[in-house]
């Protein structure tokens, strides 16, 4: 990575995309870095598509991801992170939730919807880590945890310590109570396996 870091969040609205995005930069700016996030690109409310940019490093003039650039991407959304792929440096990794959540423009018939968006990736040349979030969460018993799994997925793939990113998600969720801390650092720790099995099964 250069010293500037850029994270692409991708998914569709209501997935938690920009709340990830915030914690994402509220874990950089902990750690001393510059960070400047973009807000939505698209649609935010429930069912829209949804994209964020953010850098962070010494110093960051913009926040805008030149594509061919981004470090990261994550995907919460399978076929919308086949759509942001050129977005990534050859180098770069995409973290992708399988799910697929259809947004209205396909509903519409506007667009049609990949086969398999994965395997699209894959044959691009895109290196992609994929994994079922939203089952994790399901697993854990509330579907709005998939935000948590995904910011597990991205912890082991940041310029600092996950401990730092696992302590800004549960601080969140404080003044909420012990058990819905619990929760989240379940779904947390979940995301994290679920990232490191994927790239044992790659090795």
């Amino acid at each position: 990575m250069s010293e500037v870091t850029n994270i692409l969040v991708v998914g569709i609205g209501g997935q938690g995309v920009m709340t990830a995005t915030e914690i994402l930069a509220e874990a950089s700016i902990a750690m001393g870095h510059d960070a400047k996030k973009t807000e939505v690109a698209g649609m935010a409310q429930r069912g829209g598509v949804v994209s964020s940019h953010l850098r962070f490093g010494p110093r960051v003039l913009s926040p805008q991801i030149t594509p061919g650039t981004a470090d990261v991407l994550l995907g919460f959304e399978a076929a919308e992170g086949l759509r942001w792929r050129h977005m990534l440096r050859p180098q770069g990794i995409a973290l992708m939730n399988t799910a697929r959540l259809v947004p209205p423009v396909v509903e519409l018939g506007l667009f049609d919807y990949p086969a398999d968006p994965i395997a699209d990736m894959k044959a691009a040349g895109t290196r992609v880590v994929a994994f079922d979030a939203t089952s994790i969460a399901l697993e854990l018993g509330d579907i709005r945890l998939g935000n948590t799994v995904m910011l597990g997925a991205i912890a082991d793939h940041l310029p600092f310590s996950a401990e730092v990113l696992r302590d800004c998600v549960l601080a969140r969720f404080r003044r909420k109570g012990e058990k819905l801390v619990e929760l989240n650092r379940r779904a947390f720790e979940a995301g994290r396996a679920a990232v490191g099995a994927a790239e044992a099964a790659l090795a």
